[in-house]
């Protein structure tokens, strides 16, 4: 709660005190980083790059702002009734990672911060976990119970009613609170959204506008078969030829596919190839006609100089670099670093033209193009450069572009495998991980393990066998029989009080369905004891443990959104403490109600 150690350091020291003391062995302090949910997550952070990467999160965001209006208000409320439904089929985990670049991406647009709407995010989702039986882990464990003990299962939809009651109260709470409590900081995963414009802005920066040029190669050019070194273009023509596009004639081209490649010495010139040119107007003509080539309108400066394969990005010289002094064409730049130099930004004045016989200065900015894969290499060589910006970031959006379609797809397989219950839930989302990356939504695995928030994966994973070190001190044994011994004298209403308070303080520092597991046969055997129905106890227990709202490890969702909205431990607790009290209050007028104890 000081906030003086980060959360995941905090969790990792509580696991190793436990093994120390002898609470726990060292397999059951594992445990935690072998549970399903875990593994889950990590599969769900490769899906939400995939969805914000993709542009469909942008879509669906500029969809949601359609309907909401210019009103935040209305935005706000129809959000978090979207973050409702999506729960009520799936888990509140998934629902959150699957929602989060979404709103990320909505809060962008309208120039808002994401930390005013992650948190009701997370709580949103924790409420539609009471939807549905399959929802929540809770909601199947306390049905599984009545079963065994001779009792009929919970039907499917016969927790909606809570559900309902709990959302209209949080949408209600959230709704009123947002302004007041909820921190308008800025969110570190914001700046994702300077990949797509950085290209753009760059272009424009160096002035490229009306300097590249496209030119198609017809049949029977005398360019045809000749290599760009045979050609001599720089010194006769004074153009570069940056990129060359073709279509692929490889095996049954079924579906042809548009191949680009950065151009080189070594390039062979191909009948229908399409040439992207920079220089000026005046020598292309010559070179047009000198060849008997077709010039085409390029579509943008940005367009054509990035793709899936090739890109752009601004390099700065080190105090040190073998490079100054040195002219362009003396030091081979294509050659040694496989990359094109567009333009040279020297002290604010853009140098387009003769540079290969510039010679580099320290200060001066160069702009380069080629394999966004060369880009990354050229990043390495910290001693004589610097590139500016997130060549990573840009090559992974750039890779993705155009597989919006691709994404929701995958997302909605994703769905229906939950809903209908094919696989566990870890296997589909894992399935949706991989065909993520297959079909390239996710540039490769390196982009996906990076996109992976070890930080939360740490936290999570350390604070799960905190439930067996409470099982194995008899802590749980004391609750129930203390529970029962304190309330017994009150009435049914008092232990169903107890129990449901007990479940949801538990429940701020363990898991939803650790939690639901320790307090269900809690529940079941205080109504027995006492002589009632255990089906109110037992909605209790599944209703208490899916209100994990005042502290971050509460549950994976306010872990999830924590370091995404830049949450301090005390902005779960001034948010989330009042809330518990209102449910409290609610769920012990409504669960008797709906559930009667006799």
């Amino acid at each position: 709660m000081t906030n003086k150690l980060r959360a995941d350091l905090v969790a990792m020291l509580a696991l190793l005190t436990f093994v120390i003391t002898g609470i726990l062995t060292p397999v059951e302090a594992l445990s935690g980083f072998s549970n399903s949910v875990v593994i889950m997550i990590a599969g769900l952070f490769i899906i939400g790059a995939g969805i914000y990467r993709t542009g469909l999160a942008q879509m669906a965001g500029t969809l949601l702002l359609r309907y909401s209006g210019e009103s935040e208000s209305r935005l706000f409320v129809l959000l978090l009734v979207i973050v409702a439904s999506v729960g009520a089929f799936m888990s509140n985990t998934g629902t959150v990672a699957l929602m989060l670049p979404i709103v990320i991406s909505i809060a962008m647009s309208i120039k808002s911060s994401p930390s005013k709407y992650l948190i009701p995010l997370s709580y949103m989702a924790s409420f539609s976990g009471l939807l549905t039986l399959i929802a929540s882990p809770p909601n199947l464990i306390v049905s599984q119970l009545l079963v065994d003990n001779g009792y009929e299962k919970l039907g499917f939809f016969q927790i909606t009613p809570i559900g309902i009651i709990g959302v209209v109260v949080g949408i209600v709470y959230l709704y009123v609170v947002s302004n007041k409590l909820l921190p308008s900081s800025s969110a570190s995963s914001t700046t994702n959204g300077y990949a797509s414009l950085a290209t753009k802005q760059l272009a424009i920066d160096y002035e490229l506008g009306g300097k590249l040029f496209k030119v198609k190669v017809p049949e029977g050019s005398s360019l045809v078969g000749k290599r760009l070194a045979q050609l001599k273009i720089p010194a006769t023509y004074h153009l570069c030829i940056l990129k060359i596009s073709r279509k692929s004639v490889e095996g049954m081209n079924l579906m042809p596919m548009t191949y680009q490649e950065m151009a080189g010495p070594n390039s062979v010139i191909q009948e229908r190839d399409r040439l992207y040119i920079q220089g000026s107007a005046a020598n292309l003509e010559k070179f047009i006609q000198a060849f008997g080539l077709v010039r085409e309108e390029a579509t943008s400066e940005t367009e054509e100089l990035v793709s899936k394969q090739l890109g752009i990005a601004e390099v700065l010289l080190t105090p040190h670099s073998k490079l100054i002094n040195e002219t362009v064409r003396s030091i081979n730049f294509r050659e040694k670093y496989n990359l094109n130099i567009l333009g040279i930004n020297r002290q604010g004045e853009f140098v387009v033209k003769d540079m290969s016989k510039q010679k580099l200065r320290f200060g001066d900015a160069i702009l380069v193009q080629g394999a966004w894969d060369s880009i990354e290499l050229l990043s390495k060589e910290t001693r004589n450069v610097v590139v500016i910006g997130q060549p990573k970031e840009h090559a992974s959006v750039a890779s993705a572009s155009g597989k919006a379609a691709i994404a929701g797809g995958i997302m909605a397989l994703i769905v229906l495998l939950m809903v209908l219950e094919v696989f566990p839930a870890v296997i589909s989302v894992l399935i949706g991980a991989a065909l993520m990356i297959l079909t390239g939504c996710v540039r490769n695995m390196d982009d996906a393990y990076g996109q992976i928030n070890w930080e939360s994966i740490l936290l999570i994973g350390a604070m799960l066998p905190m439930a067996t070190a409470l099982e194995n001190t008899g802590g749980m044994v004391l609750l129930s029989e203390g529970i029962i011994q304190l309330l017994g004298g009150v009435g049914p209403m008092g232990v169903l009080a107890g129990i449901f308070f007990l479940t949801m303080l538990f429940g701020q520092f363990i898991s939803n369905t650790a939690t639901a597991v320790l307090f269900a046969p809690i529940g079941m055997s205080a109504a027995l004891s006492i002589g009632v129905s255990p089906y109110p106890f037992l909605m209790a227990v599944a209703v208490g443990a899916s209100m994990a709202f005042s502290t971050p490890v509460a549950s994976p969702t306010n872990a999830l959104v924590m370091t995404a909205g830049n949450y301090k431990f005390k902005d779960f607790v001034k948010i989330g403490v009042p809330l518990q009290f209102i449910m409290f209050i609610v769920m012990m007028i409504a669960i008797p109600l709906l559930f009667p104890l006799k």
